[in-house]
């Protein structure tokens, strides 16, 4: 194709999220832990934490979010020119999984799709949605969408670590006239070489952590991205004519990658404590009254400073309130999905908000990956707000997120642990058949029904509420099926977060 412009607006058209259908209640697994009463809760600021049986893994997390984004918005296959995925979670160190999705493409006979697999810890979703946003916007262009897949099973050994797990998928249709645009050259980027979390142990799903250093790194990254976001924007505003400097208050939102919820009210805390360190001194009125006392501290000084930190956090609660809060509602009910993390918050930050509250805002987010690489990027959001406008069938399309998340199972911890302990046992098994109940999946799930002494591995799809008994599917490497189902929507019920208490390390990733 060829344009004699970039495309207007190119950015997420529609967006959908999948987590399992069972979750673990964090004041029960406190007590079966043995730990100190809210030392998850409010601790960590977590809920609840989703978790999958043996019969769910990447590969069918990825199918079902995909299958069910391209449903509500009905959308055939032949449609989508890229697709890309970011993930951590490898069970193959060779096949990618989205060689997997192309199944979904075979009734169509749409092979040609561009895109492949990323991987860096939580960050791969985002650069998945870098490479769809620049493809949509160079010379490859073929006028089709590209569509972005993030996701992740986040589970960790017994101990301090295991209750900042999750497990989901987020779906990212991307195109241009789009009612969230990225916003051209406003990416700052902070990598660099870290061993803060990596899973070196290829025979194993843990990770090896470093709590503290990880912390570290994730705000020291918050740190760079900020000052380089901030940078690119002062520089845009002069070319311009406008004078004016850069602070948290011209992000109408914010979303961060969210390892626990109270990372993130720190997190904004932390670009406060950057806005103040650049403003110019005054103690008598604004936001920075009352912190005159900090004016001489350097950034490096402050990862683990108790006074700073609660200074600023408190300084930055009405901001907290008004800006973050209620991007938490997944990440607070689910846990952390790693590589769709941020994207459960923008999700959450939609479903939480009319089009009319959300028009013509900018919003933030914060991608951060160990190892390590981040980004702080903003989005432009539509000011179209008009019913039956992208922005509004975007909106509507999330609003069901609470009711789904109220809908899950709850399980006991013992329960949970012993489906921990099934997978250490069975990660990676050939001749597999999974134990788990098949009954107790969302409609329209895919699912893992076995995985041959090759290794080879067979999905197939729980039936949709609206669809025939028989119109189960089956899918394997070789199969040809293909049946499109119809979404099912729940009430649309207009959801709100659940609020983060103390903090406690148990790292960022």
């Amino acid at each position: 194709i060829c344009l004699p412009q970039w495309p207007n607006d190119v950015g997420i058209i529609a967006l959908e999220v999948y987590f399992p259908s069972q979750f673990v209640d964090q004041t029960e697994l406190e007590e079966f832990d043995g730990v100190s009463a809210g030392k998850y809760t409010i601790g960590l600021g977590q809920a609840r934490m989703g978790f999958c049986s043996d019969r769910e893994d990447i590969n069918s997390l990825c199918l079902t979010v995909v299958q069910r984004l391209m449903e509500k918005n009905g959308l055939g296959f032949d449609s989508i020119g890229r697709l890309e995925v970011g993930t951590e979670t490898i069970i193959d160190k060779s096949k990618s999984v989205k060689t997997v999705l192309m199944q979904l493409f075979e009734a169509s006979g749409n092979t040609d799709v561009e895109g492949i697999d990323t991987t860096n810890a939580c960050y791969g979703g985002t650069a998945a949605l870098f490479n769809a946003v620049n493809w949509v916007e160079s010379s490859s262009w073929d006028g089709r969408y590209a569509l972005v897949v993030a996701g992740d099973i986040a589970v960790y050994a017994s101990g301090s670590a295991r209750p900042t797990g999750g497990a989901g998928a987020v779906a990212m249709l991307v195109g241009p006239d789009a009612p969230l645009a990225l916003d051209r050259g406003l990416r700052g980027t902070h990598m660099t070489h870290a061993y803060d979390f990596y899973k070196p142990d290829m025979v194993s799903e843990y990770p090896v952590v470093d709590g503290k250093q990880s912390i570290e790194c994730y705000l020291s990254a918050l740190d760079r991205c900020y000052s380089v976001y901030r940078s690119k924007i002062h520089a845009q505003w002069q070319r311009a004519g406008v004078e004016k400097s850069f602070s948290l208050e011209d992000f109408s939102f914010l979303a961060f990658h969210s390892p626990y919820c109270k990372l993130v009210q720190k997190s904004l805390a932390r670009l406060m404590l950057n806005d103040f360190l650049v403003s110019s001194p005054s103690s008598q009125t604004g936001p920075f009254a009352d912190l005159e006392a900090f004016r001489d501290i350097k950034l490096a000084d402050t990862y683990f400073d108790r006074d700073v930190e609660k200074a600023f956090m408190k300084a930055s609660a009405e901001l907290f309130e008004k800006k973050t809060k209620s991007s938490l509602l997944i990440s607070n009910q689910n846990g952390n999905m790693y590589t769709p993390s941020v994207y459960g918050c923008l999700a959450s930050l939609i479903a939480t908000h009319s089009p009319q509250q959300l028009a013509g805002q900018r919003v933030g987010l914060f991608s951060y990956g160990s190892g390590l690489a981040a980004t702080l990027y903003s989005i432009s959001v539509t000011q179209d707000h008009t019913p039956g406008s992208p922005l509004d069938k975007l909106v509507s399309s999330l609003c069901d997120l609470k009711a789904r998340l109220d809908s899950r199972r709850k399980v006991s911890p013992n329960v949970f642990s012993e489906n921990m302990k099934l997978r250490e046992e069975t990660h990676h098994l050939a001749s597999y058949t999974p134990h788990g109940s098949v009954e107790e999946l969302f409609p329209g799930t895919w699912y893992l029904t076995r995985v041959d002494d090759k290794h080879r591995r067979e999905y197939a799809r729980c039936a949709n509420i609206d669809d025939l008994p028989e119109a189960r599917q089956t899918m394997s490497n070789t199969s040809t099926e293909h049946i499109v189902g119809h979404a099912t929507k729940l009430p649309c019920v207009r959801a709100s977060a659940a609020s983060p208490g103390e903090v406690v390390s148990n790292g960022a990733h």
